[in-house]
């Protein structure tokens, strides 16, 4: 049960709000997005795909289903942000929703993909399930990003944090994006031996397009949902809570200060633009990047090993970020890595061409320029979050950590939902028909604006965007020096 009630002797201690963060901290922290990822990553890159083929609805119902739900989030997420920032429990004001939350959204989550034919191609039980599994999730995902500007004010330190964390959130993004389609076609029917484009290796693969392919999609998805929810464990217990409201501030948070926080924190509402667009197509090409292998390039057997080449950026190239910002600065690294995206992708359309399709060696080239690009530019935009709620105690004497992290929670999911919902009606748009082993040319016109030139246009209105963020490093350091002697003075007042 939760409680306003802080211990006296928290209440009159002073935490280090400068603490220089354990390898252990960093790691238990970035645990929480690697588990994400598993959780929740899952459904974002495959629920349309199998609700489309496996499921057997069609795909204006399945982007109506996204659409409905992350509605209901718009006004959903600023009442939980609201309420994580003004209620605390004795273990902890952010972290205790790690278990609370974890519990219910992993069995959720693989509940989207029961396999059992009463509820194939049930239209109510794919939206109430998913409606469920959204807003379950915003219980964990809220209080988790609070706990990024709760550990410390060191922008040395959160810079740090940002690349760990980056860097587990991408070994969950290579188990969902590159493992999790090859365990599904490895445990669905009618297997056959297929070149999986990596050094000649041959494996025996199913068609996970097949309406009998749901168990093969639920015993993965349940795998991914234990592991996740044991690394949630992981950060609940690895991490300590530092730079946290006062009882006070807690108690005088109302619903109404999420309106007042954006609409007087400009640094706030350039990042959450930012969010919003960098996220949508992040998320359209997640979400369309099975259909673009199994239709246009015609070699879905590839796509695990072209997605472990993608993947190394996320991981191995993380150390990079920091290097990188401090040489050209905060606004030309997103320019920076957008471009590169761009030209990632720009690879992956000649890929496409009926001269190149057989080419595994331009689908390693443009998968490795996109994803680095794009890894980088959203994942590097995690570390100004912390910033912006400085930023907003600063101005508005009140810290709300868990209301920020609810704006930028908010347009993370609507990146998330228009990044499913679109590609969705595009390709209903243009004919899909998810029972058909080969499409129309038409229907492949629309694949390809999901996964080429829309996210192209998107990417140059998201440089724009980055352009008018003018918070700098050294305004920063100053608002967080003063912030922590006004806490120190007030508790060595009490």
């Amino acid at each position: 049960m939760a409680s306003n009630t802080q211990a006296t002797a928290e209440e009159t201690q002073a935490p280090d709000e400068f603490a220089k963060l354990s390898w252990r901290e960093r790691i238990s922290y970035g645990a929480g997005d690697l588990a994400q990822n598993l959780i929740f990553g899952t459904v974002g890159s495959m629920l349309l795909f199998y609700l489309t083929t496996v499921y057997g609805i069609s795909a204006a119902v399945g982007a109506t289903i996204f659409l409905v739900v992350r509605w209901v989030n718009v006004f959903w997420d600023p009442w939980v942000g609201a309420f994580v920032d003004k209620h605390n429990f004795k273990r902890g004001k952010y972290r205790p929703y790690l278990i609370y939350g974890g519990i219910p959204l992993t069995i959720m989550a693989a509940l989207l993909f029961l396999p059992i034919d009463a509820v194939r191609g049930n239209v109510f039980y794919a939206f109430i399930a998913y409606l469920a599994t959204a807003l379950i999730y915003s219980f964990v995902k809220i209080p988790y990003g609070a706990l990024n500007a709760s550990l410390t004010r060191d922008n040395d330190e959160i810079s740090t944090l940002t690349t760990v964390r980056m860097t587990e959130a991408n070994i969950g993004n290579l188990l969902v994006y590159t493992f999790l389609p090859l365990f599904v076609q490895m445990a669905s029917p009618n297997p056959q031996s297929k070149d999986i484009g990596f050094f000649g290796i041959h494996m025996n693969l199913g068609d996970y397009t097949s309406p009998k392919a749901g168990g093969a999609y639920f015993m993965v998805m349940a795998i991914y949902m234990v592991i996740g929810f044991v690394m949630l464990t992981a950060t609940y217990f690895g991490i300590k809570e530092r730079v946290l409201p006062t009882k006070e501030e807690s108690d005088s948070v109302k619903y109404s200060d999420l309106w007042t926080e954006f609409k007087q924190n400009k640094p706030l509402q350039i990042l959450g633009l930012f969010f919003l667009i960098g996220f949508t197509f992040m998320f359209f090409g997640n979400t369309v990047w099975p259909f673009y292998m199994q239709y246009n390039i015609g070699h879905s057997e590839w796509m695990a090993s072209i997605n472990l080449i993608g993947s190394i950026p996320g991981i191995f190239l993380v150390f990079l970020w920091p290097i990188v910002r401090k040489k050209i600065g905060k606004r030309q690294f997103f320019y920076a890595f957008l471009a590169l995206f761009i030209i990632g992708t720009l690879i992956l359309w000649v890929w496409s061409f009926p001269a190149f399709k057989n080419s595994v060696a331009l689908g390693y080239t443009g998968r490795f320029l996109m994803q680095w690009g794009i890894t980088a530019a959203t994942g590097y935009m995690w570390s100004l979050v912390p910033e912006v709620v400085s930023y907003g105690e600063y101005t508005s004497k009140k810290r709300v950590a868990g209301i920020i992290n609810a704006i930028m929670g908010l347009f993370f999911k609507i990146g998330l939902a228009l990044g499913g919902i679109i590609p969705g009606y595009i390709n209903a748009f243009f004919k899909f028909d998810g029972t058909k082993t080969t499409q129309s040319a038409g229907a492949m016109m629309g694949i390809q604006w999901s996964m080429i030139w829309l996210p192209i246009i998107l990417a140059v209105v998201a440089m724009f965007i980055m352009s008018r963020y003018t918070l700098t490093d050294d305004e920063v350091n100053k608002m967080n020096e003063e912030l922590t002697a006004d806490r120190k003075a007030q508790l060595d007042k009490a």
